[in-house]
């Protein structure tokens, strides 16, 4: 017992700061919010769109990336003759609306918090029962990350709980298998009202790279309201937390000044 006690001692206050500090130090392999520098784009090149796996990238308007889609597997970056698409080291992803997640040359939408009774009933703490809907454990163990003493969002009154009936939502990863679609209805019916409904990953926002495949259903909202949008494949556990602390309104859009 005293050596353990000890070794406690040593290890020190491992919880990351964040977001009363700066967020931990990200890779430089990290690959956050892509960006487009549109004067680099010659007329008429296709090259990276035709390189994407998933139909991310629609360069009909010039250049437009669905991160709901986008699998941050670089492959537009590499195709890209001119170097015009980069990825950020920009951990702040998650959106209130799917339509947010189109990144063109406006500036993205981040999340807002709740808003109404929710903000009233769900404003200080969020307990979420965590459905795993075919996916394939990436974003389900950043998400599990989460509850370690390295991120302890529990500070913060999110917990994961074991029964939908003690939960105020689903926070939801996967593309939502046809063999899940049932669970994940009567999953969702199962939680009181009023409640949210979180999509964590590329495969719940949109199917990820089983986009349009027979066997699932391209996401969470094709079977339930979603509230909040985080994208990535995987999202990385800050990304995840950022959207998460947005939704409860511990962080909130700062103006330009």
């Amino acid at each position: 017992m005293i050596r353990t006690i000890l070794a406690r001692v040593r290890q020190g206050y491992r919880t990351t700061e964040y977001p009363k500090g700066p967020p931990p130090v990200l890779p430089e392999r990290f690959r956050g919010r892509p960006a487009v520098d549109a004067s680099k784009c010659p007329d008429g090149c296709r090259e990276c769109a035709a390189a994407c796996p998933t139909g991310a990238i629609d360069v009909s308007a010039g250049v437009r990336i669905d991160l709901g889609k986008c699998l941050f597997c670089t492959e537009c970056e590499t195709a890209c003759p001119e170097k015009a698409i980069h990825y950020t080291g920009d951990h702040r992803l998650a959106a209130r609306k799917r339509e947010d997640l189109i990144l063109g040359a406006e500036e993205m939408q981040l999340a807002e918090e709740l808003s109404g009774r929710l903000r009233t009933l769900l404003g200080r703490s969020l307990n979420l029962r965590v459905v795993s809907a075919g996916g394939c454990n990436a974003c389900e163990a950043d998400t599990n990350v989460l509850t370690t003493v390295g991120w302890d969002i529990g500070r913060f009154g999110i917990r994961y709980v074991a029964s939908p009936r003690h939960a105020d939502g689903l926070l939801l990863t996967g593309p939502v298998t046809e063999n899940m679609r049932e669970a994940l209805r009567k999953t969702y019916d199962a939680v009181p009202d009023p409640k949210i409904v979180i999509a964590v990953g590329a495969c719940a926002i949109s199917g990820g790279p089983y986009i349009d495949h027979p066997e699932q259903q391209n996401g969470a909202a094709s079977c339930v309201p979603v509230d909040l949008f985080i994208p990535g494949c995987p999202p990385h556990p800050l990304t995840i937390l950022d959207g998460l602390l947005r939704l409860i309104g511990r962080l909130r859009r700062r103006r330009r000044p």
